[in-house]
Parts: structure tokens; C-alpha cells; sequence
């Protein structure tokens, strides 16, 4: 009789994973189709996928034997996604042609952390989720948020609240960014180099950029690509900030080492030197991967706003908002001058 409780304990924590995963795939093919809604598709997917999944949250809440599929997506998910991220990183481009936007792209990581954090101790704001935003302002968007979480420990609320809200003003500033293309006195190079130094995603540089034309989207997308590469190096640099700072409190607070960050270095390395060189590489496969690394990024972010409070949403978001966006505001312009 024990032998037979034994054997059905892993088949029903089997399938309490398998179903916690695939709840977070329904949710996110909501939130595909929800993004093909007029309105809504200038959102996304990601972030449409977000809100579903915080208002189902709220008003269904969901079962608790599908919670260990829930963080299976929310962490293990996320961490594959971002190991596939790396792909879209074309570190021989960058170093080729665009060390003079890299260096430039420093500065506006370095503004767009330093001014977020600023803005929100002056204005009182949740330090992590406002320490988020001014990573995925200054680098890539809810990548960067999703491979800087785990170094910084932030709670999985936080992190959905942080990626919720870098893709819908990101995308609104992308929107903006297309409706004042006519008035602004840039070149199609500048305007594309102007979206790639200061947007906040891959996907809304190509939103804003495609309007100035081919050479302005390969130049705004060289300009974000710089900005994904500076991701590896300020990752460690974090990680070494959370030593430093684990070191002075009394407790001991343990490091762990973000192996997926070596994953997402070798597969930048294997897109940007095997594969299309030494390794065929089909556009077809290129595109089903990047579609594969997409849902599961949506996945894990839907496994993340699983685990939201509306009431924490309320409480936390409105601050680090405000900062985010003033700070945003200052770096269109700042990069506007130094194109």
C-alpha cells in the first residue's frame, strides 16, 4: 500500500507542475490575441499578458496545487528566455561598427539608473521596483529587468510590476516617438540612432525607427544592440554590489551566481560567430527561435503577475512610475543633443 502512495505522490506532483505551466501558456496566448485588438496591439503581447494575468489574479485567484508549475514558469522559464535572449545579440556587429555608439550607450545606462534612483528617494518610491525601471530605461527593457531581478533578489511582484509598466510607457513613448517624426529637424540616421539610444525595447526601436526607413531602423537597432550588449558587464557589476553589500549587513546573505547570464554569453557568442558562419542558419529557424524565446519570456511574466496584489500594485507602482517617466522624458532629450 506505501509503495503504491509512493508511486502516486510524483505523478500528482507531475501534474500539478505540468498543469501550472501550461496555465501560464493559456494566459499568455490570451494575451497574444488580446495584442492583435486594435488599441491593443500597440501594447503587446508581454504586456498584455501581464494585465491578464494580475486581473485574473485578483478576481479568479487560482489553485494552489498549480503553484509549483506557477514559479517552474516564473523562474526556470524565465531564465531559458533569457539564455535564448542572447541570440538577438550580435556581438560582432556591435564591436564592428558600433563602438561610438557603445561608448555613448554607457552614458545612458549610467543616467537613466543613476536618475530613476534619484527620483524615487525624492520622492519616496519602492527602491527595487524603481531600481528596475532605471535598468530596463537604460538597457533593454523587461530583459534587462528579468536578468538583473534574481542578482538584486527582488520579489516576483516587484519584477511584474517593474516589466508591466517599462512595456506600456515604452510603448507609448515608441508611439509618440512615430507621431512627431514629421516636426522633428533629424536626419533618418539620426532619428533612428535618437530611437535606438533612448527607447526602452528592441521591439518599440523597430515600432519607432521603421518610419524613418530601412538605413534608420539598421542604425536604431545597432544603437539598442550596444545597450543589450552593456547588459553582461553590468550585471556582474551588480552582483558585485550585492557582495559588497551583503558583506556589511550582519546577516549573511548568500550571492548565488547567475549562471544563466554565462548562457545568455554563449549563445551571444554562438549567434554572433557560429551560427550563419561555420553553422547554417535558416531565416525560418531564426524566426521560430526568436518566437520560442518570446513565449516563454511571456510565460514566465505571466508566472510573475500570478503573484501580484492589486492592493501592492496600488501601493507600489505610482511613484516608480512617476520617476521612470520624468526620467525617460530627460534621457529622449538628453540623447536628442548628443546625436
Amino acid at each position: 500500500m506505501e509503495k503504491q502512495l509512493e508511486r502516486k505522490k510524483p505523478q500528482s506532483a507531475g501534474t500539478s507542475m505540468a498543469g501550472g505551466i501550461a496555465f501560464t501558456f493559456l494566459i499568455a496566448f490570451l494575451g497574444f490575441w488580446l495584442a492583435k485588438v486594435p488599441g491593443f496591439n500597440m501594447v503587446g503581447q508581454l504586456a498584455c499578458a501581464i494585465i491578464i494575468a494580475i486581473i485574473f489574479r485578483q478576481i479568479f485567484g487560482y489553485p494552489e496545487a498549480i503553484r509549483p508549475g506557477i514559479a517552474f514558469s516564473s523562474k526556470k522559464l524565465l531564465r531559458a528566455a533569457i539564455i535564448l535572449y542572447g541570440l538577438k545579440l550580435d556581438i560582432a556587429v556591435v564591436l564592428q561598427d558600433g563602438l561610438g555608439l557603445l561608448v555613448r550607450d554607457v552614458g545612458v545606462i549610467i543616467f537613466a539608473i543613476f536618475a530613476t534612483v534619484w527620483l524615487a528617494k525624492r520622492l519616496k518610491a519602492n527602491p527595487t521596483i524603481s531600481l528596475l525601471l532605471g535598468v530596463g530605461t537604460g538597457v533593454c527593457g523587461a530583459a534587462a529587468i528579468a536578468a538583473v531581478a534574481p542578482i538584486i533578489k527582488s520579489k516576483d511582484e516587484d519584477t511584474a510590476i517593474s516589466v508591466g509598466i517599462i512595456a506600456l510607457v515604452g510603448t507609448v513613448f515608441a508611439i509618440a516617438y512615430t507621431l512627431i517624426r514629421p516636426i522633428l529637424p533629424l536626419t533618418d540616421i539620426e532619428f533612428g540612432i535618437w530611437s535606438g539610444m533612448s527607447l526602452h525595447e528592441i521591439a518599440q526601436v523597430i515600432l519607432a525607427a521603421d518610419v524613418g526607413g530601412e538605413d534608420a531602423l539598421a542604425i536604431g537597432l545597432l544603437a539598442k544592440l550596444g545597450r543589450v550588449f552593456l547588459l553582461i558587464p553590468l550585471c556582474f557589476l551588480f552582483m558585485y554590489w550585492m557582495k559588497r553589500k551583503s558583506t556589511g549587513d550582519s546577516t549573511d546573505t548568500k550571492i548565488e551566481f547567475p549562471w544563466f547570464l554565462i548562457g545568455f554569453i554563449i549563445m551571444s557568442i554562438i549567434g554572433s560567430y557560429v551560427l550563419g558562419h561555420a553553422v547554417p542558419y535558416p531565416e525560418g529557424v531564426k524566426s521560430f527561435v526568436s518566437s520560442v524565446t518570446s513565449w516563454l519570456l511571456t510565460a514566465a511574466m505571466v508566472g510573475l503577475g500570478l503573484n501580484v496584489s492589486l492592493a501592492d500594485l496600488k501601493s507600489k507602482a505610482l511613484k516608480p512610475l512617476i520617476a521612470m517617466v520624468i526620467t525617460s522624458l530627460a534621457l529622449s532629450v538628453l540623447v536628442f543633443f548628443i546625436i
